[in-house]
């Protein structure tokens, strides 16, 4: 049985890699127009960059612990985990380098081109190298490696000039110049041809024979190091430090982890690279030669000098406010009449924005509190959460600050929260605060009134125009009192082991999901209608997987929206064969969690926080809401059909665990065009 399992069950981390190959594809798809797939050249590389600095760094761990920790899937060790992924990273690195070489020569035809110096006239090379000793030089530092000059340490993703280096008596040296600078542009532009650029490493790597006068130049190429970022604060034991104090010092180790990548712009000697290596601290198969340039950030200035050409462009979409609020009118009252459902980008977040700054203002409200994962830079949710404390309500504030990569953003953000009288936690020792929870309580006469906000996606203006998701608003006092209990636990370090209606990780998500499974299994098995439908980011919780098996095996009809990672193979006979899923990727990041059980009157719909992974599921709090009202109800079921017939931007995963290509509508279908034309109908 075990072996017939694995047939239906992929590697977790190299499910990823498929997922961003699909990202890939789009830098590759003519059908997207061409500036916008440079945008998704840059979202593969950073996406990877995070994946060998999270994922990769845990798994080389791993490696080196005393213990063999193995997949529990497919039964892989982490050692054979590394070395699939290396093998698969270097595949892709060839389609890239394909994808972006095609890409250039398209853009070209529009007047944009990055350029070397084979391709320059005298003039121009003169210009440049005149640039570089203004520009550029003066604010460069060489180093010659040796005993008086120590391997310098190189920061993460940063980028660096390595050259090998002969002096007059035939002695080898090696020398460091990083070139990753603020002060001069990345981008430079050659005067004599409008659109023609040459990025700012190889000026330096070209003109690094003038920073090493007294040597001969023997090799040289540019590097950028990946270090491993996967921090934990458990790491760090010091009871004289709050938790806020030991976050902002796992912050500063980070920059030190060990290396787990190295790319080089050109092929080395085996003794400079070996050189390299040993003073890096990581082995050759870590080693990628890569013939793109190797940060891919100066793509977004390629593309703000073809905004005039509109047609290399999407169109140019804004969020629509909701036509289910007046903001003219009292939210709260509206939010009583009738629950409230917002659906991102399509409708904006200023109709909970508004609802927020209504609370600061409102006599009535007595609590805010609300859980915050991620927000934005300069937030009017943590402006309208301030006011609301400065204007004497209490504000409760639950900021997880393990959020990763956005740690230093929470950490300002709390003290900011605090300087305005709000009271700020830091989550829960043992579990991450991944919820989406907002509680307004109002005082009539004596009498409490809850308005709740839950969602799907974080509590941030600039991804909400970015990022599909779904946030409901209601005056349900029965999910209010749910809230108030996650709350009232949450504020004693604890997490709730029963709710009525909200389903609570990490002690009562999981469980209610394979109660309501199980149902489905049951209704197949009497020979009623039986259906399960989820939309989800990621899938890996094993213990979900193996219950979709058994429904699937019942007769349970199951389709599955699965963005990203996804750990079961779909149409496998016998065992998966009631089972669909596809993975859409677009324009917008799909974000939205949506978990389906039943049919007609009798189902089930709930959005969510949580994805189906062991880290969301029993690991994190986490929280889904039940959709009651009827119509909203009939809305998330239209939304996840359209989804599921989405052959434009959906790729359906065969029982080979691979994605195809889907052929349904003609024209075909592409759902997030849909949902914004119907946004714009709908004002």
């Amino acid at each position: 049985m075990e072996e017939e399992l694995r047939k239906c069950m992929k590697n977790r981390e190299l499910s990823w890699l498929e997922f961003n190959e699909r990202v890939l594809n789009e830098a590759g798809n003519k059908n997207v127009p061409a500036a916008e797939r440079l945008t998704f050249v840059s979202i593969y590389q950073s996406n990877l960059d995070e994946f060998y600095m999270v994922r990769v760094g845990t798994l080389m761990v791993q490696m080196h612990s005393h213990e063999i920790i193995k997949d529990n899937k497919t039964n892989m060790t982490s050692l054979e985990q590394v070395q699939a992924i290396l093998e698969r990273t270097r595949t892709l690195d060839v389609k890239k380098e394909k994808i972006y070489e095609e890409l250039m020569e398209e853009l070209a035809a529009y007047g944009v081109r990055l350029i070397n110096f084979d391709k320059l006239d005298i003039k121009e090379a003169n210009y440049l190298e005149e640039y570089f000793d203004e520009h550029v030089a003066p604010f460069l530092s060489p180093m010659i490696v040796g005993k008086q000059q120590p391997f310098p340490f190189l920061e993460n993703k940063a980028l660096y000039a390595a050259v090998g280096l002969m002096n007059s008596k035939g002695k080898s040296r090696m020398g460091i110049v990083a070139c990753s600078n603020s002060v001069f542009t990345r981008l430079i532009e050659i005067p004599t041809r409008p659109g023609t650029f040459m990025l700012s490493e190889e000026l330096i790597l070209h003109f690094v024979s003038k920073l090493f006068p007294k040597y001969t130049i023997a090799e040289k190429s540019l590097l950028r190091l990946t270090r491993n970022a996967d921090i934990d604060p458990t790491d760090i034991q010091d009871e004289d430090l709050d938790y806020r104090e030991i976050m902002e010092k796992l912050i500063r180790k980070r920059r030190k982890l060990s290396p787990v990548r190295l790319e080089i712009s050109r092929k080395l000697s085996k003794k400079m690279l070996s050189l390299l290596m040993d003073n890096i601290g990581i082995d050759e198969e870590y080693v990628f030669n890569t013939r793109t340039p190797l940060d891919m950030k100066f793509v977004f200035g390629l593309q703000n000098f073809l905004r005039d050409e509109k047609q290399l462009f999407y169109e140019k979409l804004s969020s629509r406010l909701s036509p289910a609020v007046d903001l003219r009118r009292n939210i709260f009252e509206q939010i009583c009449r009738k629950d409230v459902l917002l659906s991102y980008p399509f409708e904006s977040m200023k109709t909970f924005i508004s609802m927020l700054q209504e609370a600061a203002e409102d006599d009535s409200v007595v609590s805010i509190k609300m859980t915050l994962y991620r927000v934005a830079d300069h937030s009017q949710i943590v402006d309208a959460l301030s006011l609301a404390a400065e204007n004497g309500k209490e504000v409760v504030v639950l900021v997880e600050l393990r959020a990763r990569f956005d740690e230093a953003n929470n950490i300002e953000m709390s003290r900011k929260l605090e300087d305005a009288g709000c009271r700020v936690i830091y989550g829960l020792g043992d579990y991450k605060v991944h919820s989406k929870l907002c509680l307004i309580t109002r005082n009539f006469n004596g009498s409490f009134h809850y308005t709740t906000q839950i969602g799907t996606g974080n509590y941030n203006e600039k991804t909400s125009a970015l990022y599909t998701d779904l946030s409901l608003m209601t005056a349900n006092q029965e999910i209010g009192s749910d809230a108030a209990q996650v709350f009232a636990k949450l504020l004693l370090g604890e997490t709730v082991t029963s709710t009525k209606h909200l389903l609570v990780a990490p002690n009562c998500l999981q469980s209610r999901v394979l109660e309501m499974m199980d149902k489905e299994i049951e209704n197949a098995k009497a020979g009623r209608p039986a259906y399960i439908g989820l939309k989800l980011n990621s899938l890996t919780d094993k213990t979900i997987m193996l219950k979709l098996i058994e429904a699937s095996q019942a007769g349970v009809k199951i389709d599955m929206i699965v963005r990203g990672i996804c750990c079961l193979i779909p149409q496998v006979p016998g065992m998966t064969e009631n089972i669909r899923i596809i993975s859409i990727v677009g324009r917008y990041l799909e974000h939205s969690r949506i978990y389906r059980f039943g049919f007609d009157e009798e189902e089930k719909v709930y959005i969510s926080s949580a994805d189906f992974m062991t880290r969301n599921t029993i690991h994190r709090v986490e929280v889904a809401v039940p959709i009651y009202d009827r119509d909203l109800k009939n809305r998330i079921r239209y939304m996840f059909d359209i989804m599921m017939q989405d052959d434009e931007k959906g790729k359906e995963l065969n029982g080979k665990g691979v994605y195809l290509d889907r052929n349904i509508n003609d024209p075909k279908l592409n759902s997030q065009e849909r949902f914004y034309k119907e946004a714009y109908e709908a004002r």
